[in-house]
């Protein structure tokens, strides 16, 4: 047997039009949304009037895999490794698939080492070189391969960070 629904829980009909003013407030509110901190939004580093888009390295699990594996890196690209100290730094290109530059800035972001067009490594580790900062360091850049020579990068630099806060 079927039962009547009461009306008194009906949904009410909604019968306003949207007027011109209406829509551009909706399509404001939804242009606001997408050019906000919703859309996604990069890591980047400044130096040398070149921005490049970066990933952070900031725990001693991503500080110790880096860059290993990659088989390429963009002209744009690259990785920042971010220490909780300025102390000496040593970075070896084990398991490295592409020839890379490494740079070294100091706890006030200024260039303070650097080991240019460092090639991959393919042998046992203990094999593979390290490449000393020479200079206590804060902070190591990575870059594809020939991209300080072509920028013009040289020690005292000032390097920018505009990182995203989580």
């Amino acid at each position: 047997m079927r039962t009547k629904q009461s009306k008194t829980h009906a949904i009410p009909r909604l019968n306003r039009k949207f007027g011109f003013g209406d829509w551009t407030t909706i399509t404001t509110l939804i242009a606001g949304f997408l050019l906000s901190g919703c859309a996604q939004r990069e890591h980047t580093v400044e130096l040398k009037g070149q921005t490049y888009r970066v990933e952070v390295a900031d725990s001693d699990a991503e500080r110790a895999r880096g860059m290993m594996f990659r088989e390429e890196l963009a002209a744009d690209r690259g990785m920042i490794f971010l220490f909780d100290d300025n102390a000496q730094r040593a970075f070896w290109m084990h398991n490295c698939k592409i020839p890379l530059d490494i740079l070294y800035f100091d706890a006030d972001l200024k260039l303070v080492g650097q080991a240019l067009e460092v090639p991959p490594c393919n042998l046992p580790p203990e094999q593979c070189p390290s490449y000393p900062s020479g200079e206590p360091s804060k902070y190591v850049l990575e870059l594809q391969a020939g991209t300080a020579k072509r920028v013009g990068v040289a020690l005292g630099d000032q390097l920018t960070l505009n990182l995203i806060k989580p």
